[in-house]
């Protein structure tokens, strides 16, 4: 049977993501920094955020943009991203946010897909989103370059040129619980990408949801390193960041040492995560190199961590560590770990293998996928697997121009189908096991690629590793694990395979290892399954 949040209901306002935002700041905040440029140094305070997104707002609508128009924003993080991003919803159209790592092949196909009338981008991607934008007829006027040389010089007007006419922001109207404020697309890892259609009221209410849980506050500095154009950094960094009145600390792309330095040189006190960025913070000796004694909470999120993994980085970090789960799809989160594990809404501690309870005013269940029996929550322990379900006001309006799709993820009674497998404990905590597509079916056995990923990643010679099922000459699928070796370490592939075989079933043994110089990872930190197995 389902399962609902521990947490206590929260008020959604019906409300748009900018008046939940923006609305009412308090005098005593509006002259708060609110982003931090960290390459630049530069600092924009609440009050000259607000004025820039409304003078953004207004200038879309001067140039005909709104309620019905989306426009593509192509940009790593940047002050400049945020007021974009936010000028757009306050103008009334909807932001399709666009991968940063994208060909101009990919930029083209979501812009027609999206039906996008205007892309906003900055001089590092011009090339590509100038190609993409000629590819689906788009007018020179139409493509905005934020930090260009402006219209006379290079013929695509800029921030400047776009806000010289001062024209106030719009009086707009639309309903948020049907209007959409962003369609990002999903990652495109077990198919085709999609055009997730989310509403101003699936992004206010997963605010709503997560902010009493993190207990983010306005003294909080967070460094701000996934990339904003991604659900999880767009909900969880940008706009719950925002709603709390704290400090982001913007960086445009990762870089380890300049991680380090900006949690060190801004006091940052919470940091968010994808798994990828957890394995050099427990491995890389760079972090005994910088104070990271501001640190208060790490949350890791966008693919399962391993348990052992996190504890090494809260050891070595000296902080809690966290995990929380979600999808394009919910907007993104529904699941969560608190920042204080737990302990005063659920008067315990949410083990670090888990992620956590299901957030406010929505409730799971997990389904045997062979059967479609429900699964239910187990007296002591952890229940059998299943996939989870989940209902909650945080779910998308469906997939853009795709009712099949639609269809097949979200069934009659409002439960999307997420298509992961999943545990639950006896306090209702839920474990995360693996994708149910990417299971290996081994002798009728199945194997989880996360499971044995987490057991590769505690060899002190692996920096990083992945496992995809492949077919061997008998016609068996096998799991087949690729690892990336530590600098100066010698390894070979019976030394992996022997490792493995003394910590996990027989059945579940690695019985093919290549070794590569990288892991292929989406901007978010997912592994890249598909490029695996065509490499």
């Amino acid at each position: 049977m389902s399962f609902a949040s521990p947490f206590p209901e929260v008020d959604i306002p019906s409300t748009s993501v900018y008046d939940f935002l923006f609305d009412r700041v308090e005098d005593a905040d509006l002259d708060r920094v609110a982003l931090v440029d960290a390459k630049s140094g530069r600092e924009t305070t609440y009050r000259e955020m607000i004025a820039r997104v409304d003078a953004f707002a207004g200038a879309l609508t001067g140039r005909g943009i709104g309620v019905g128009d989306v426009v593509g924003l192509l940009s790593p993080n940047s002050s400049g991203f945020a007021v974009a991003f936010h000028g757009i919803l306050r103008s009334g159209a909807t932001a399709t946010t666009i991968n940063a790592l994208f060909t101009a092949k990919d930029i083209a196909k979501q812009l027609t897909d999206s039906n996008a009338k205007m892309l906003v981008t900055v001089t590092p991607l011009l090339a590509q989103a100038k190609e993409a934008a000629a590819a689906v007829g788009m007018a020179d006027s139409d493509l905005v370059v934020l930090d260009g040389e402006g219209h006379e010089i290079a013929g695509h007007p800029n921030a400047a040129d776009l806000m010289a006419p001062g024209l106030p922001a719009p009086d707009v109207s639309f309903a948020p619980s049907s209007h959409l404020a962003v369609l990002p697309y999903s990652s495109g890892t077990t198919g085709n990408p999609k055009g997730v259609m989310l509403t101003h009221r699936n992004l206010v209410a997963n605010v709503a949801q997560i902010r009493p849980l993190h207990g983010m506050v306005a003294d909080d500095v967070v460094v701000a390193v996934l990339p904003f154009f991604h659900i999880y950094g767009m909900t969880v960094l940008l706009n719950a960041a925002l709603q709390a009145r704290a400090r982001l600390v913007v960086m445009g792309s990762f870089d380890l040492t300049e991680f380090l330095a900006n949690i060190a040189n801004h006091k940052c006190t919470i940091a968010f995560i994808a798994p990828p960025v957890a394995v050099a913070l427990a491995k890389h000796p760079l972090i005994d190199d910088y104070d990271l004694g501001s640190l208060k909470v790490l949350m890791s999120g966008a693919a399962p961590l391993d348990a052992d993994l996190g504890q090494a980085v809260a050891d070595r970090l000296r902080c809690r560590v966290v995990q929380g789960y979600g999808m394009s799809e919910l907007s993104p989160v529904s699941h969560i770990t608190p920042f204080d594990a737990g302990a005063h809404d659920v008067k315990g501690n949410a083990p670090l293998s888990s992620v956590g309870w299901t957030v406010s005013n929505a409730a799971s269940k997990i389904i045997d996928p062979e059967t479609g029996d429900e699964i239910g929550v187990p007296a002591e322990g952890l229940s059998e697997t299943g996939e989870l379900w989940f209902k909650g006001p945080n779910v998308m309006a469906g997939y853009l121009n795709n009712e099949q799709a639609t269809q097949e993820t979200i069934d009659d009674d409002g439960w999307l189908h997420t298509g992961d497998l999943a545990q639950v404990d006896a306090n209702g905590c839920v474990y995360i096991v693996d994708r149910l597509k990417e299971l290996i079916k081994y002798k009728g056995y199945q194997v989880p690629p996360a499971e044995l990923e987490a057991v590769l990643l505690s060899h002190p010679s692996i920096a990083d590793a992945a496992v995809i099922g492949v077919v061997d000459d008998t016609g068996e699928e096998v799991p087949k694990a690729f690892v990336v070796k530590q600098s100066g370490t010698e390894l070979s592939e019976a030394e992996v395979m022997d490792f493995v075989a003394g910590q996990v079933a027989p059945y579940k043994k690695v019985r093919q290892v290549a070794f590569i110089d990288a892991i292929p990872k989406s901007a978010s930190g997912k592994i890249l399954r598909k490029d695996l197995r065509t490499s």
